[in-house]
């Protein structure tokens, strides 16, 4: 009876899953794994990829296969599943991952591995107080533009030359820049204030683009706060770091913190009309 084609299909659904229960398996391991060791700073890279890529990435793949798995078998709530024993179980699991990984950062601390300096972000320190050391990172699909002699920023519908932004105030801020890839490095930039730069009047927020496409929307009130900044250190920005000209947006991750920019244009659109995380 095993060879009907119902018990055949049966048979090739349960291997269907079973190789799909492994696959999420080893996602979910591969996470924790990655995410252990990207917290003691001991490797930084497995071939092409940073430590967080793998983390962030086996992340996603383990969400995704388990997003599909329920849509493919998907099971009604009982209402045993909020029972005091199910509660009892997820409390008790909950202070488990809680106390191993008290004790991972505490072997980490004793170990005195890299790790133990991380920033409550979790990054690691890379190249503070020395430029040309801070990592050259960008975002997704991102690549350094090439940029042109007679360079131009637009600032309100303006094009605003080297020689007029020279000419302005410009500020020297330091700054933490903590990178989403796990690393922090802390600068001193200089440049100017939005607020000095761009007439924000009634507008609900400020777009900054970069060359690339890359834009991302602060709201209009932190103008004051933000910086278009030319410098790093004591020299002009390397292009691999956004030459000619880059937002500082201290207390914000890295991927706020625009490169290669060409535009600063108030808007009537709200800041937080945005994804959390640009796709590019």
């Amino acid at each position: 009876p095993w060879k009907t084609p119902v018990v055949r299909r049966g048979l090739g659904r349960g291997r269907r899953g079973a190789w799909w229960s492994i696959a999420l398996l080893v996602a979910v391991l591969i996470t924790l794994a990655s995410g252990l060791v990207q917290a003691t700073g001991m490797v930084r890279r497995v071939g092409p990829l940073g430590m967080m890529q793998i983390h962030v990435g086996s992340a996603v793949l383990a969400a995704t296969l388990a997003v599909a798995h329920y849509v493919r078998h998907p099971v009604r709530p009982r209402s045993a599943d909020l029972g005091r024993r199910t509660l009892l179980r997820s409390a008790a699991l909950g202070a488990f991952a809680g106390v191993l990984w008290v004790g991972w950062e505490r072997a980490v601390a004793v170990a005195s591995w890299p790790g133990a300096e991380r920033r409550f972000t979790g990054s690691h320190e890379r190249g503070s107080g020395d430029p040309a050391a801070m990592p050259v990172t960008q975002w997704l699909a991102d690549r350094i533009p090439e940029v042109p002699a007679a360079w131009a920023i637009t600032v309100g519908g303006r094009a605003r030359g080297e020689a007029e932004l020279s000419s302005m105030p410009w500020d020297e801020v330091s700054a933490t820049l903590d990178c989403t890839s796990g690393w922090y490095s802390h600068q001193r930039w200089r440049g100017i204030r939005l607020d000095r730069l761009v007439d924000v009047g009634r507008a609900s927020s400020i777009e900054v683009r970069s060359m690339t496409g890359y834009t991302r929307r602060f709201p209009a009130r932190d103008a004051e706060r933000l910086w278009l900044a030319f410098d790093l250190g004591d020299a002009p920005l390397s292009p691999g770091h956004g030459y000619p000209a880059r937002l500082v947006a201290p207390g914000r991750r890295g991927f706020w913190w625009v490169k290669w920019v060409e535009a600063v244009e108030p808007s009537d659109v709200p800041w937080w009309l945005q994804l959390p995380f640009p796709i590019r």
